[in-house]
């Protein structure tokens, strides 16, 4: 195979279409745009989501409610997943190393679902009221 003869597969390539090239084109006169109207005007658009004049989807709708972009960086973890975590002590980067919380996450918070029945010592992690008291009876510590 030579570079001067290569060719793109067959069908691959074809003419552009050319309009306002006059009746044989079938694409003359008007050059597919109808007759009048704004599409048919050159610069003749409008924007997205414009209704011609009646008020606009996205406006006519109320707001509501509101997401916090900060959101992303908190997580929390169960009591059972405590439990099924082989290791004594507990800090974020390990649950974040066994996937038990996404790498994003900054505040971990345990929450009170399922039971723990051994001791972990929690770093740098908060807990629930009702999570703290379990992780307490349990023989564990929060620090």
């Amino acid at each position: 195979m030579e570079l001067n003869s290569i060719k793109p597969a067959a069908g691959a390539k074809h003419a552009k279409r050319r309009v306002g090239r006059g009746i044989g084109s079938g694409l003359g006169k008007t050059a597919g745009r109808g007759h009048k109207g704004q599409k048919s005007r050159s610069g003749g658009y409008h924007k997205v989501g414009f209704e011609g004049g009646q008020m606009p989807m996205q406006r006519r709708l109320p707001k509501r409610g509101f997401k916090s972009q900060s959101l992303k960086f908190n997580a929390e973890i169960t009591l059972s997943a405590l439990n099924a975590l082989d290791q004594a002590e507990i800090d974020v980067l390990s649950l974040k190393q066994a996937g038990l919380v996404p790498a994003l996450a900054q505040v971990v918070k345990v929450i009170k679902s399922g039971e723990l029945t051994k001791a972990v010592k929690l770093t740098g992690i908060g807990a629930t009221a009702g999570a703290k008291a379990a992780i307490e009876a349990a023989g564990g510590s929060l620090a």
